[in-house]
């Protein structure tokens, strides 16, 4: 068994990175928060934090109790769907008024406190009900499929979003530069806001 705990590993680290690694609307807000360099370390923290408190509940075989409670997981698509929708309107406002400052790249940081960044964050990661069914359900069954290397197939997928979410938040600010414009602000303003309201209409339509 000893030897196939570094197969299981890696096999639960590509796993993960193919499940995180894709547009989305917590992808979205980390690579802003990235580049504002604002609150990222928070940020960062619970992304991969709750990623791997996910993953272990999947791999202790807690998907079973989420499945049995479809009612629950729609309550949550249809919060997460409103929240979501709010907030791409927003970054939608920002494309048409951009922030003060934006153009030095340190748009919103005097605006937007650090206790709404980790508020928003939480709400993205746990208003979304798409995290329970890669994170408990997918991860859980493929960790389960391991037998006694379980743990090890969760242990590579923890792994995979701690690097994930920390490269992504702070190499966001090698795109400073980029930045600088505010075009490039409004660029990427769009991007969240088209990111935001599309998958909080895809979570309320499949609600």
């Amino acid at each position: 068994m000893t030897s196939g705990i570094l197969p299981a590993a890696l096999a639960g680290f590509g796993t993960g990175l193919s499940l995180i690694v894709a547009i989305g609307a917590q992808n979205a807000f980390v690579l802003r928060q990235g580049v504002r360099r604002h609150a990222v370390l928070a940020v960062v923290a619970i992304c991969a934090i709750s990623d791997a408190l996910l993953i272990t509940l999947g791999v202790a075989g807690v998907g079973a109790v989420v499945e049995a409670w479809p009612a629950a997981v729609t309550a949550v698509g249809l919060a997460g769907g409103a929240f979501l929708i709010c907030y791409g309107l927003l970054a939608a406002r920002r494309v048409l008024r951009p922030e003060p400052g934006a153009a030095l790249g340190t748009a919103g940081r005097t605006a937007g406190s650090a206790g709404a960044a980790v508020l928003t964050c939480l709400a993205m990661t746990w208003l979304n009900p798409h995290v329970y069914l890669d994170t408990v359900l997918l991860v859980g069954s493929l960790a389960a499929d391991r037998g006694e290397l379980r743990w090890a197939f969760g242990g590579g997928a923890v792994v995979a979003s701690l690097i994930w979410f920390t490269t992504l938040g702070y190499g966001a600010r090698l795109l400073s530069g980029v930045f600088a414009s505010p075009r490039a602000w409004r660029v990427l303003d769009g991007l969240v806001a088209a990111t935001m309201l599309t998958m909080g209409g895809l979570l309320l339509a499949g609600t």
